[in-house]
């Protein structure tokens, strides 16, 4: 299975490469790494020509709407496969993440999305969150299953249409609704 990650990225080059640093840990390297960069200044951008970049990642420098915008920009420049949101600043939990994402969906061939657990520092302490998702407790909202969390194929987006750039901080509960009907399967990592 291709995976795919999709990190966006705003004047913020810290922590898009302490997750660059956790993407190229991998034992299992992504197949395609998009940085979606819609910096105002050129310290990213630089960063990228002055440093040698891995055959996988690929890098679009220029303005954009937002993050749904990003996002979208991401999804049609990636190939076919199982696409991963990871956010600059966010990190992979270990270098076997990716190795554990593709034997999980080589077991499970017939779901367009996963989602599993990650762990987040809240009020001064890490906690670890994530639940199956359950189509009838939608109404709930998110109810911790976290975008960063999430695999999901490329067609199962294009099923369900872009990101919408109305929802600032509801895009990924729309999405998630919009992929309801998808197969989909929980990843216990």
């Amino acid at each position: 299975m291709c995976l795919i990650i999709i990190t966006i990225c705003y004047n913020n080059l810290p922590d898009l490469l302490r997750t660059v640093e956790s993407v190229d840990m991998q034992s299992r390297l992504p197949d395609e790494h998009w940085i979606i960069n819609g910096s105002t200044q050129p310290d990213i951008a630089n960063w990228f020509l002055a440093h040698p970049v891995p055959a996988f990642r690929r890098i679009v420098n220029e303005s954009d709407k937002g993050i749904s915008d990003a996002f979208n920009k991401g999804i049609q420049r990636a190939g076919d496969g199982m696409i991963q949101m990871l956010n600059a600043g966010d990190t992979l939990l270990n270098a076997n993440v990716l190795a554990e994402v593709d034997a999980f969906l080589q077991k499970n061939t017939g779901v367009s999305w996963i989602s599993g657990k990650i762990v987040l520092r809240r009020g001064g302490e890490w906690v670890e969150i994530g639940k199956p998702f359950e189509p009838n407790k939608l109404y709930r909202g998110m109810r911790s299953v976290s975008h960063p969390s999430w695999w999901v194929h490329k067609q199962a987006y294009l099923t369900a249409g872009p990101y919408q750039s109305q929802f600032k901080i509801a895009m990924d509960y729309d999405m998630m609704c919009r992929l309801v009907h998808e197969p989909y399967a929980f990843f216990p990592l």
